[in-house]
């Protein structure tokens, strides 16, 4: 494959032509953009441009690593996220054990970025990942692999593709547990027996930890959620035991992992289960690093609920979306010059959070009645009562707009500008979608 050196991943060059550079300016360097004194609200970017919010950031990254250290756990956050090497190094940089990906692509990215703990959590089967596999394990010294299997099928599409290829180490696994009605995973306790015998028994594969993902069954309403996860980490905790009893792992450490970003306090107090061998717990929770302005906020708001986090401890937004008002056609609404191609709308729409007028350069909050109702490919609908022309924004006027569900965010662009509380751009990140 290609080698993506350092420069490419870490330090890019950035120039006109990427969404939010400034057009005509020379290309340059990624680590250079924060000496320029560039700052979102003077005008120096074109809008539409997404930020990160430096002071924001920083508070996430501490935070969730405090509390998987006070759960004696690791983290393992989810690079899909972000798919941001710069990110990825900060992710490290706070404490984290490694880095989860959900297919060898980005596996590749992340290794390239200097990533050597990662986990691929998702079921690997094709030929050419499992060639790619090898290859980035040939050529990284100290680089660990562990991805998941969770049927007999897919093991023998793994089983023959080692016997064609002599000389391959054997995979890292781990077994999935799933539920009925969920995404993959065995779903009964004799199916995820039979193929963690299985798995022990093939040449292609250590067995070395079971995982699961509750994610999804996710709703925010702790007398639905917890029960939920009892019974689902019951059965990871029940398999794990037999797997050890039965001498069926093959590492001298038990990996065991699971969390989502929505409800991951439930599951992180059950991924060290005692076992024969000892275990690492790893949590893969990725969108606290950024944190949101919607679903995310909802959730989490639940979880300190549970954990009894005083305000000023929890996660924080850290990302914004900055556009201008293009047009005030009648009573009640603008329109933003932002749309579908710039920002989250799978979960919730964007939440208006701040405002500057057209020449200010200080952002204030935006009042309580201003909503998103209709996005666009590139424009958002902004609406307030019509009675209330008072407050309404001028055409040229900057919004900042909060978002929900901060992946579908980062996937719209090739770079973020990190800025200070006054907007002020003093580093930048990139992502690699």
């Amino acid at each position: 494959m290609p080698a993506m050196t350092s420069d490419d991943l870490l330090d890019p060059l950035l120039q006109p032509g990427l969404k939010g550079f400034p057009h005509g300016h020379r290309p340059l360097r990624r680590s250079d953009v924060g000496q320029l004194g560039w700052n979102v609200l003077a005008g120096d970017l074109p809008l539409p441009v997404a930020v990160i919010k430096r002071e924001a950031l920083e508070h996430n990254l501490a935070w969730m690593q405090r509390r998987a250290q006070r759960w004696g756990i690791g983290l393992a956050p989810h690079g899909k996220t972000t798919m941001s090497p710069q990110l990825f190094a900060r992710q490290l940089d706070a404490g984290a054990w490694g880095i989860t990906f959900a297919t060898v692509t980005q596996l590749v990215v992340g290794v390239a970025a200097g990533v050597r703990n990662t986990l691929v959590a998702n079921q690997v089967l094709a030929d050419a990942d499992l060639a790619c596999i090898q290859e980035l394990l040939r050529e990284h010294a100290g680089l660990r692999v562990v991805f998941l299997v969770d049927s007999l099928a897919q093991l023998a599409l793994v089983d023959a593709w080692w016997v064609r290829h002599p000389g391959s180490v054997a995979f890292e696994v781990m077994l999935e547990v799933g539920f009925s009605g969920g995404r993959s995973g065995c779903r009964t306790a004799a199916e995820g027996e039979a193929l963690a015998a299985a798995l022990h028994a093939s040449p292609a594969v250590h067995l070395v930890g079971i995982e699961s993902y509750e994610g999804l069954q996710a709703t925010g309403d702790t007398a639905r959620d917890e029960p939920f996860v009892r019974d689902l980490m019951d059965r990871v905790e029940a398999l794990a035991r037999h797997c050890d009893s039965a001498g069926l792992f093959d590492a001298d450490e038990v990996l065991v992992s699971a969390g989502g970003s929505a409800i991951f306090d439930l599951v992180a107090g059950r991924l060290a289960p005692p076992l024969g061998k000892p275990v690492r717990g790893l949590l893969r929770s990725g969108c606290y690093v950024t944190h949101d302005h919607g679903f995310y906020r909802r959730m989490v708001h639940t979880v300190e609920a549970r954990l009894g986090c005083a305000c000023d401890e929890t996660l924080r937004p850290a990302l914004e979306v900055w556009a201008a008002v293009q047009s005030r056609p009648e009573p009640g609404l603008a329109i933003l010059a932002v749309g579908k191609r710039d920002l989250s709308f799978d979960l919730a729409m964007p939440v208006p959070v701040a405002r500057a007028a057209l020449g200010e350069r200080q952002a204030s909050p935006v009042p309580a009645g201003w909503r998103i109702d209709q996005l666009n490919d590139q424009h958002a609908y902004l609406r307030w009562d019509a009675a209330d022309e008072g407050d309404a924004p001028a055409v040229g006027d900057r919004v900042g707009l909060g978002i929900s569900h901060p992946c579908t965010t980062f996937d719209k662009w090739p770079w973020m500008p990190v800025v200070e509380p006054d907007y002020r751009v003093s580093d930048a990140v990139t992502t690699h979608f």
